[in-house]
C-alpha cells in the first residue's frame, strides 16, 4: 500500500506504453524485488509460481527501462525503492512512520520559529493562513481507516499539534498539503491527483527546506536508518526538481 508518483514526460517509453502500464509495471517490479530479495520467509509453491508466472513480464520491463538511465526525467538511483524500475516513477510506502511525522512536524515547527517570514516557503505562508484550503481533513479521514489485513496508512493514531505560529495546524494539515490536487485527465493516465507546473517550485522549495536545509550528515544518516519514509520523500523532491526543469507536473495517487 502506497503513494504513488510519477514525472510526466514524453519520453520513447511512453510513446509504446500508456501511463498506466508504466504505473503496472512500477508496482510489479517493487513487489518482485520485495518477493525475491527482501521476504525472508520460506518459499511456498504460491510464491514460487508467482515469481515464475512474472517473469517473462520481468524481463520485458527490465528490458524496456533501460534506457531510464539516459532519460533526463530520471529520478536519482540512490533514492529508488526496491526494485523501481520505471526512472520516473517512485512511491511512499504507508503507514508514514512516527519518525518521520514527528520529524516532519519538528522541522515545519522550527521553519516557522526562526526563519524570517519574508524567506519562508510560499507554501509555509499558505499552510498556516486561516483560510488555507489544506484544512487536515482528507488526511483525518485516513488516520482512521485499518484494513482488514490490518494496515494503516499513518503509523500515528493522533497527528502532532504544532504551536505559537501554527497553534491551529496538526501534521493532518501538512500531509494534506503534500496529497497534490484534484486532476481533470485522471481517466488518461490513472492518477487521480497531480502537482501542476504552477505548483512543482513551490514544492521544491518547502520540501527542500524541511527535508535537507542545515542537516548534518549524521542527521541525515540517522533518519535513513529510522525511516524509510525519509528516503521516499527525497524522491519526491527529486521529483519536483525534475518537473520544474522539464516544464511538465508530478502525477500522484
Amino acid at each position: 500500500m502506497s503513494l504513488e508518483f510519477a514525472v510526466e514526460y514524453p519520453c520513447p517509453l511512453r510513446a509504446r506504453y500508456s501511463e498506466k502500464h508504466l504505473r503496472q509495471w512500477g508496482r510489479l517490479s517493487h513487489l518482485h524485488a520485495i518477493v525475491t530479495t527482501a521476504d525472508k520467509t520460506a518459499p511456498g509453491q504460491d510464491k514460487f509460481e508467482w515469481i515464475e508466472n512474472s517473469a517473462s513480464q520481468i524481463e520485458l520491463l527490465q528490458t524496456e527501462t533501460e534506457i531510464c538511465a539516459n532519460c533526463p526525467a530520471c529520478l536519482p538511483l540512490e533514492t529508488a525503492g526496491e526494485g523501481e524500475a520505471v526512472g520516473c516513477l517512485g512511491r511512499v510506502n504507508y503507514a508514514i512512520d512516527a519518525h518521520f511525522e514527528k520529524f516532519v512536524a519538528d522541522r515545519v515547527q522550527l521553519v516557522l520559529d526562526t526563519v524570517d517570514r519574508e524567506d519562508q516557503p510560499r507554501l509555509m505562508h499558505i499552510l498556516v493562513d486561516p483560510e488555507s484550503p489544506f484544512d487536515g481533513e482528507a488526511t483525518k479521514e485516513l488516520r482512521r481507516v485499518t484494513t482488514a489485513d490490518g494496515l494503516r496508512f499513518f503509523e500515528l493514531r493522533l497527528p502532532i499539534r504544532l504551536s505559537r505560529a501554527a497553534a491551529r495546524l496538526t501534521t493532518d494539515n501538512v500531509f494534506d498539503l503534500l496529497a497534490g490536487f484534484r486532476s481533470e485527465d485522471s481517466a488518461a493516465t490513472s492518477y487521480a491527483r497531480e502537482f501542476p507546473l504552477s505548483a512543482t517550485a513551490d514544492y521544491y522549495d518547502f520540501l527542500d527546506l524541511i527535508l535537507r536545509n542545515d542537516l548534518s550528515q549524521l542527521e541525515r544518516e540517522r533518519l535513513h536508518s529510522r525511516s524509510r519514509n525519509y528516503a521516499q520523500f527525497l524522491r519526491l523532491l527529486s521529483a519536483f526538481e525534475r518537473a520544474e526543469a522539464l516544464y511538465t507536473r508530478v502525477l500522484v495517487d
